[in-house]
């Protein structure tokens, strides 16, 4: 069996397995539970990945264009559906416009002052970046307005990069840092100064941050690989790609995708742009077995969350490095985006990532819907500000 990674490997297939219908949802009229989550809203139309909470409750998803009908990439939450988010315009791809539009947003986040940040990859169908497309927008949440972009240098996000997921300590610098992971060709962890715009990069190709050579997870009861229609199976490989921050944010949380360990780096070296890779890669902690999770997410109390991709589950890390299971269902298939709310719930979108085209030889095994789930933890989110 051949080892290709995931990013690079789907694009073509992607690309001809395109959906009809636009990208929507339904919120149950009362909320049906299984175990202790409860069902917010059915997707039936593209799929998303992201999901936030404003501290007023606002909620906001993402649907990366991979493939499927995209009409917005940023959307909303209202009255049960989602609405483009700012607006139309801004979420049309336009590759002649890379820096004017969301190309193919991967992760929104809500950040400590309530502000909300969406992280465009500029790699619609994983097909590479050119400057312009990988951003970090800042949008007012009392105005609607975007009132910050921040782009990517190629030398900090080359071609080939993916940016996944993001996390904010406001406390550090002027007006704070925002902690990347990246999980396309140069694994590592971006790391940004809120302030100039500028970022630079850290644990690039560390084995921290690099897939699990070894690594073969069973998901639904069928080994996970990429399958292509006339090929033989490779291996699925994607790096760093969780991430989370402590409750005091000294410390950063990161997996890569392809993995059952957990790692974290000491968030001043990571801040300190004249650390050295060395002085970097001295302060990182092998936290030892987790689950094979997608995202990950942090509260107030010390706690990490993820899901178990093989046991269709969400489960939660004690400060102690213990594991509970909060929720297990048939239908929290690929459980992806974790998001910590100020109404003390966990939210969590579960996309059915594993039954894409690219992974069954072509042929499209998701059955719509799509959910966004969210169950009560007693806590709140990490707020560094």
């Amino acid at each position: 069996m051949k080892r290709r990674t995931f990013l690079g490997a789907t694009t073509a297939s992607l690309a001809a397995t395109q959906l009809a219908g636009p990208a929507y949802a339904t919120s149950p009229t009362s909320g049906p539970t299984s175990g202790r989550y409860t069902v917010v809203a059915r997707f039936w139309g593209s799929m998303p990945t992201g999901v936030t909470v404003s501290r007023h409750g606002r909620i906001f998803v993402n649907f990366p264009r991979w493939g499927d009908d995209v009409p917005f990439t940023v959307a909303e939450l209202r009255h049960g559906k989602p609405v483009a988010y700012p607006d139309a315009e801004v979420n049309r791809e336009d590759a002649s416009d890379l820096a004017g539009h969301f190309q193919s947003v991967q992760s929104v986040v809500v950040d400590p002052a309530d502000r909300l940040w969406i992280l465009d990859t500029g790699s619609p169908l994983f097909a590479g970046s050119s400057y312009g497309g990988p951003k970090l927008v800042a949008v007012d949440l009392r105005t609607d307005r975007i009132t910050r972009k921040i782009f990517f240098p190629p030398e900090v996000v080359p071609s080939n990069s993916y940016p996944n997921d993001v996390r904010f300590d406001l406390r550090r610098g002027a007006e704070g840092m925002a902690f990347i992971t990246d999980s396309g060709g140069s694994n590592g962890v971006i790391v940004v100064d809120l302030a100039t715009g500028r970022s630079w990069r850290r644990l690039t190709g560390h084995p921290s941050a690099l897939p699990d050579e070894q690594f073969l997870p069973v998901i639904e009861g069928e080994p996970f690989m990429i399958r292509p229609a006339g090929s033989e199976p490779t291996y699925y490989e994607t790096g760093s790609d969780g991430i989370a921050l402590s409750a005091d944010g000294k410390r950063l949380y990161y997996s890569p995708l392809s993995s059952r360990r957990l790692h974290s780096v000491a968030t001043d070296a990571l801040a300190d742009p004249d650390a050295t890779d060395a002085e970097v890669a001295a302060t990182v902690e092998d936290l030892g077995f987790k689950p094979m999770a997608d995202g990950l997410e942090s509260d107030d109390k010390g706690r990490l969350y993820g899901g178990d991709l093989e046991h269709n589950s969400i489960w939660r890390r004690n400060p102690d490095g213990t594991y509970r299971t909060l929720a297990q269902d048939t239908d929290l298939i690929w459980v992806d985006t974790l998001s910590v709310a100020s109404d003390r719930h966990l939210y969590a979108t579960a996309n059915q990532l594993n039954r894409q085209p690219p992974f069954h030889k072509g042929e499209d095994l998701r059955r719509k819907p799509y959910l966004l789930v969210r169950l009560p933890i007693d806590a709140g989110p990490v707020q560094l500000v």
